[in-house]
């Protein structure tokens, strides 16, 4: 499939497909156009054009954006994977199509041609703070100007090369003598490299992957839900308030089916499911909306709009990292309570089982698996901690409020692993209970109930979410109407 860009309507699962192989097919460059004309147009001091930047903007320059390009690039750390700086691309050229830049549009062909090949800038992890990633698009405009190679697909380099002389990565053209260029004229740096598109790729596809397992959350509770024979009444519709609440406990009632609850209360982990995954999933839409705002916005500095240049601040992506970080906090609280429903999951009097669902007394059974569990958690907690406490001075204190967004977004990016690792625990042993009570599950996981490595079954669970989270009907095995436990 192909992704039209057009500047208005990208969103963070077309940044997640543009990330794993999707082509990218050009809308109207009427915007970028009229602003390269207004551009061409104007006189007097425009910041970055005719202006040196940070703490150099009153010191007149002349054709200094090719010095600014290579002393902006480069990065320290390892190189970020080809999906995030495939995703920086799409992400920026959308930008650009909005307008705003005056930067020539003759580059947009080239930056789409260089994405459908599958070419990609060696960016590396660190550099980047909340007033642009500016390392990362230095870097991209070096490759565009062929004075660092493009990282072409399946390229490989050895582990001594990048320990022992990280430059020798780009040493050589990696796509060959007709990898795509642009000779970007001087005023095209700034406006080139003015934006937080890496930032925001990042932020967009950890929303995109973030509700993928949020969606799969609800369908593993659901499980541990029948595994227990949990009270249907905290489900009730009666109980909920609108919006996402409403919507998690019907979709929990849809799954579980009709059940002879065994119990008066259950634990928090059930009974406040509905009210606790709801604030994460109000944290995500908010999230999503603030990221897929910036995708189509301008971030330019200065903006060329309405036939004169705007000096402003609308780079600046505070609103972005309030929401990740509250995106962020909320994962760990649903991770909490799947780690809880695995404690009962363990737990005889709840399930009626021997202890850990072993397959004889005395055995551990699945005991390893709230280890794993809180091992993974204690992550998400630490990914949890506000990047909005603090900010950076930069540049003789010119830029003095710069914010963490970037630090935001991989927290948010690298949570998605740990999130993963606790919902397949809790899918593992609530498969374990519901085959032990009788009531099995169609799943190819391993259905043996010896002591044994669980790492292949985690494994599997992992691979088995994405699938569970489109669930949208009955799952197999549910207990018929009037069920009762045979544990």
């Amino acid at each position: 499939m192909t992704i039209v860009l057009d500047g208005t309507g990208l969103t963070c699962q077309d940044v997640h497909r543009a990330a794993h192989g999707a082509g990218v097919v050009l809308g109207s460059l009427e915007r970028a156009e009229a602003a390269w004309r207004t551009a061409r147009s104007l006189h007097g001091p425009l910041y970055g054009r005719t202006t040196g930047v940070g703490a150099n903007k009153g010191i007149a320059v002349e054709s200094a954006g090719l010095d600014l390009l290579r002393s902006h690039a480069g990065g320290a750390g390892p190189r970020v994977g080809r999906p995030r700086a495939r995703a920086a691309l799409v992400v920026r050229l959308n930008q650009l199509l909005a307008g705003g830049s005056g930067l020539d549009p003759a580059l947009l062909p080239v930056l789409a041609e260089v994405i459908n090949r599958g070419l990609t800038p060696p960016i590396r992890a660190y550099g980047a703070l909340g007033t642009g990633d500016l390392t990362a698009l230095a870097t991209t405009a070096l490759c565009l100007l062929g004075e660092i190679a493009w990282v072409a697909p399946g390229r490989r380099f050895s582990r001594g090369a990048r320990r022992e002389n990280p430059r020798r990565e780009t040493a050589r053209p990696a796509a060959g003598r007709d990898a795509p260029r642009f000779a970007l004229a001087s005023e095209d740096a700034l406006p080139f490299i003015s934006s937080g598109a890496a930032t925001l790729a990042d932020a967009a596809l950890a929303v995109h992957r973030l509700r993928v397992l949020l969606d799969a959350a609800v369908a593993v509770a659901a499980h541990s839900f029948r595994a227990i024979e949990a009270s249907p009444e905290p489900l009730a519709e009666a109980v909920q308030r609108p919006g996402n609440q409403r919507a998690v406990a019907a979709r929990l009632r849809e799954l579980v089916g009709p059940t002879a609850p065994a119990r008066v209360q259950d634990p928090y982990g059930y009974r406040t499911l509905p009210q606790v995954h709801a604030a994460v999933l109000d944290a995500l839409d908010r999230a999503q909306e603030a990221v897929t705002v910036e995708l189509n916005s301008s971030p330019e500095n200065p903006l060329i709009a309405g036939g004169r240049a705007w000096h402003n601040g609308a780079f600046h992506s505070a609103g972005v990292a309030l929401a990740l970080d509250a995106l962020r906090a909320g994962i760990v609280q649903t991770a909490s309570l799947s780690a809880a429903r695995l404690a009962t999951l363990t737990d005889p009097a709840h399930t009626g089982l021997l202890p850990f669902l072993a397959e004889r007394p005395g055995l551990s059974g699945v005991m390893i698996l709230e280890y794993v569990a809180h091992s993974a958690l204690a992550d998400l907690r630490h990914l949890a901690a506000p990047v909005t406490l603090g900010t950076a001075v930069l540049s003789l204190g010119t830029e003095d409020h710069a914010s963490f967004t970037p630090q935001a977004a991989r927290a948010a990016l690298r949570a998605a692993g740990p999130l993963e690792a606790v919902l397949a625990c809790e899918l593992v042993a609530a498969v374990r209970a519901l085959r032990q009570r009788g009531l099995p599950w169609d799943s190819p996981l391993d259905p043996a109930m010896a002591d044994r490595p669980l790492d292949a079954d985690l494994g599997l669970a992992r691979s088995l979410l994405p699938g569970l989270g489109l669930a949208r009907t009955p799952l197999p095995g549910q207990h018929p109407p009037g069920g009762t436990s045979t544990g």
